[in-house]
């Protein structure tokens, strides 16, 4: 079986490496008969802390083709990306197109395969914010549409495909992320001098993030989340690795004074921030990924959003929607705890084995179906 995996920014870094390791230990027990895979980076996440030292830091295998290909409007950006994935994959003739999450590489992929008759995987299946204004619930959508094999990381996404029709091909295999996060989190712990590199004490700072373009584009939205950040670091040190393209609309706007005594630091590599977060008091973000490892580490989140794909964190009271609204987010910061229990949501920590026997299942499947 001959896998093409499409990855373009660092959430896609990070859960291909679930998948890519279990296919490098199956290969070394079955030999040459084992699963292929070829790997092909867009190039959406093209800064060496947001890209290259993912690969080199969590063990993924250097790219296969390097596209190159960032910067533009969503559709410059999704059309080249789709011209470009089409010619590898008629030079390749993949068994499966493996997508993963909701960016313009994922559907970039999707599409060039579709139109190619090649089946799609979907990693990450199902997600929904019903929010259709946000770039990413558009491109989920429109990748689990072409999907052959939907790979939910939890019930609620089986749900959601459900109520929209998609039953065929469906599966709950758990969420690849925390096969990763079980994998990595002693590694972080042994490696990472992250916390002595900017006098931080364990437990007591907190990690904010912010990319998402709903809040980066709209200038309310990014000075109300700039304003309570500046009042959390009056009280607890602040850190902000900061996304480039955030960084540059910061300074546009004249914001970049008004983060005070917030650190604000260039993106971190992997393991890096794996301790960042699970030694954090708290984690503020709008990124989907953080919200999920904030759960994962035992970390209170305050998301700065007006929904999120991952309902389940925030009904298990570790996560709170609390949008943009400078004092609704210092009011949420000062009124956070611990809730008594943490419910396993996202599996056993071995989604990715499941992917890859229902890949083969359905291949096997296929091929019968044709030579019968």
């Amino acid at each position: 079986m001959k896998i093409v995996t499409i990855v373009g920014a660092r959430p896609q870094f990070i859960k291909a490496a679930a998948i890519s390791r279990a296919l490098r230990e199956r290969r070394q027990a079955a030999g040459a008969a084992a699963t292929v895979e070829c790997i092909v980076h867009t190039g959406q996440h093209y800064d060496r802390n947001m890209s290259e030292v993912f690969f080199e830091e969590m063990d993924i295998p250097k790219p296969d083709y390097n596209l190159e290909i960032a910067g533009g409007s969503h559709g410059q950006m999704t059309g080249r990306m789709l011209e470009a994935v089409e010619a590898v994959l008629l030079q390749e003739k993949p068994d499966w197109l493996l997508i993963y999450g909701d960016t313009n590489s994922t559907l970039a992929g999707a599409l060039a395969a579709a139109k190619l008759h090649i089946p799609v995987a979907h990693v990450e299946a199902g997600l929904r914010s019903f929010n259709m204004r946000m770039p990413e619930e558009v491109n989920r959508i429109l990748a689990d549409r072409v999907s052959t094999l939907l790979f939910c990381p939890t019930s609620t996404a089986v749900r959601n495909l459900q109520a929209e029709g998609v039953r065929e091909g469906v599966h709950d295999v758990g969420d690849v992320m925390y096969d990763v996060s079980l994998f990595y989190r002693g590694l972080a712990l042994e490696r990472s001098t992250v916390l002595d590199a900017l006098q931080l004490t364990e437990g007591h700072y907190v990690l904010a993030t912010c990319h998402r373009a709903e809040n980066t584009d709209d200038p309310l939205r990014l000075r109300g989340i700039v304003e309570a950040l500046a009042v959390i670091a009056r009280q607890v040190p602040v850190v902000l690795p900061l996304h480039p393209r955030t960084r540059k609309l910061l300074a546009e706007q004249g914001l970049i004074g008004a983060l005070g005594a917030v650190k604000v630091i260039d993106p971190v590599s992997f393991l890096d921030m794996v301790r960042l977060e699970q030694s954090a008091q708290a984690i503020v973000t709008d990124s989907g990924g953080v919200q999920k490892e904030a759960y994962f580490f035992g970390v209170p989140c305050l998301t700065t959003r007006d929904e999120t794909e991952w309902v389940e964190t925030v009904e298990a009271g570790w996560n709170r929607l609390v949008g943009a609204d400078a004092a609704t987010i210092v009011g949420a910061y000062a009124g956070l705890q611990r809730p008594a229990a943490r419910p396993l949501l996202y599996g056993d920590g071995h989604a990715a084995d499941r992917i890859l026997d229902l890949l083969e299942q359905q291949l096997r499947q296929d091929v019968s179906a044709v030579t019968a």
